[in-house]
């Protein structure tokens, strides 16, 4: 399968079945056991991802590139503290929803600025690129290509996660219990850290702080990355 095909996929994914099933996990209705361990690790990725960058104390100060929004968990937050936002996905229905929660949130549609792009259309120049969860979905030489990408975008910062590629979690995966259900997405991909810090590394940036969220069902691995 290739890279088209992987992207097409996801598009059509979180469009139909999929946005139904992750605009739940990512609300705060009533959802099953392990769509709310998802929920549980989603939002400790996020909340750590929050928490570095308000220990900077530079919040308000910043232009964020949030590439794969999703329903804009992390886009609303870091917008109503005061930074610029402009939160981009795949999926028109996930750019739809987030429009309307940061809209009930922060009470206009001025920041974030929402987009529905994929990441290799995405353009202009940010103090910091963060792209969670997104990389799952695409095999390592096309990861390669998306990190490659948003690093160009950032001019100081880029925050990425990722679930990485361990034989435990090889395991898993492999027996079905990575991403249980009947409606998961048809492929989850695992990566190595060492492959994703390499390629930041050849792209100019360097290792700032790292974080592991697991949960039973979610595995995150998150690097910041600094320009050397």
């Amino acid at each position: 399968m290739n890279a088209a095909d992987d992207k097409t996929i996801v598009r059509e994914y979180f469009n139909s079945t999929g946005f139904d099933r992750w605009k739940r996990i990512y609300g705060d209705g009533e959802v099953n056991k392990v769509q709310l361990d998802i929920r549980t690790g989603h939002q400790q990725t996020v909340d750590t991802v929050i928490g570095w960058l308000k220990a900077d104390n530079n919040l308000a100060a910043l232009s964020i590139c949030d590439a794969g929004c999703g329903v804009g968990s992390l886009s609303i937050p870091l917008a109503t503290d005061g930074a610029k936002i402009y939160a981009s996905d795949i999926s028109e229905k996930m750019v739809t929803e987030a429009k309307e929660r940061g809209l009930a949130t922060l009470g206009t549609a001025e920041n974030p600025t929402f987009a529905v792009q994929d990441l290799e259309s995405l353009s202009g120049s940010y103090h910091t690129v963060i792209c969670l969860d997104v990389l799952i979905h695409y095999p390592q030489e096309k990861a390669d290509e998306m990190i490659s990408h948003l690093c160009s975008l950032a001019q100081s910062r880029i925050i990425l996660s990722f679930a990485p590629k361990t034989c435990a979690l090889t395991i898993l995966k492999k027996i079905g219990s990575f991403f249980p259900g009947p409606s998961k997405a048809t492929r989850a991909y695992l990566h190595r850290e060492a492959d994703v810090v390499k390629i930041l590394e050849s792209n100019g940036f360097s290792i700032q702080r790292q974080s592991m969220t697991k949960t039973r069902f979610y595995f995150s691995r998150l690097l910041e990355a600094t320009r050397k």
